[in-house]
């Protein structure tokens, strides 16, 4: 880690991008439209005193080890994307949820550098607020399993199936929530079924919908 607070992996990071996709480090990767608005946004975060560090690719900024808040690169924008957003104070309404099912995190867009002009002076709080949250030791509630919806055809399949149904139910409850956000998030009836019917057989082995 560097003294001034600035990490050398994230150096590369905005340099080559997050390496997770093959377009790593060549002129189509996304880190490229947003380099300039990221780079400005970086320091404004190191001036609240997190962590600055290397996570899943990307830059993570923590609290005493916590994880409060990342920067990273879309195709469509750049944001910054906190953790525990849902619990933060959001008195200029630019907090996002990036889907219906997101429980806990919030972003922060920038689609251009006005649009960082235009937050320029408030993001300190929100950073501050997030930081805030985090010694709190407040924590999200999340939904249980049994508060997602079951889809019509996952439940056809239990009614023909027990010992399918027994393999999902012996899934962790993270597995299980992942697999019913993505089964329920299809809009047709046979789209459910046929992912229903694609992921059968890593069920059965007990693996979640992204693993390996």
């Amino acid at each position: 880690m560097a003294t001034n607070g600035l990490n050398p992996q994230i150096d590369n990071y905005l340099a080559v991008g997050c390496g997770r996709c093959p377009l790593g480090d060549t002129p189509d990767c996304k880190i490229h439209d947003w380099r300039d608005v990221m780079q400005q946004i970086r320091p404004i975060v190191l001036e609240s005193g997190l962590t600055e560090e290397l996570k899943w690719s990307v830059a993570c900024y923590t609290y005493e080890g916590k994880n409060v808040v990342m920067l990273s690169a879309f195709k469509e924008f750049c944001a910054l994307g906190f953790f525990k957003g849902v619990l933060m104070q959001d008195p200029d309404n630019i907090l996002v949820q990036q889907g219906k099912n997101v429980q806990a995190s919030r972003i922060i867009r920038f689609t251009s550098m006005d649009d960082l002009d235009k937050l320029r002076d408030i993001l300190p709080a929100y950073l501050q607020d997030a930081i805030e949250v985090e010694k709190s030791g407040q924590e999200v509630q999340y939904k249980k399993t049994e508060d997602f919806d079951m889809p019509d055809e996952l439940q056809a399949k239990f009614d023909d199936d027990p010992a399918f149904q027994a393999a999902f139910e012996a899934l962790t409850p993270g597995r299980q929530r992942g697999y019913l956000l993505h089964f329920s998030g299809a809009k047709q009836s046979k789209t459910r079924t046929s992912r229903i019917e694609k992921y059968t057989e890593r069920i059965f082995e007990g693996r979640g919908l992204h693993d390996r």
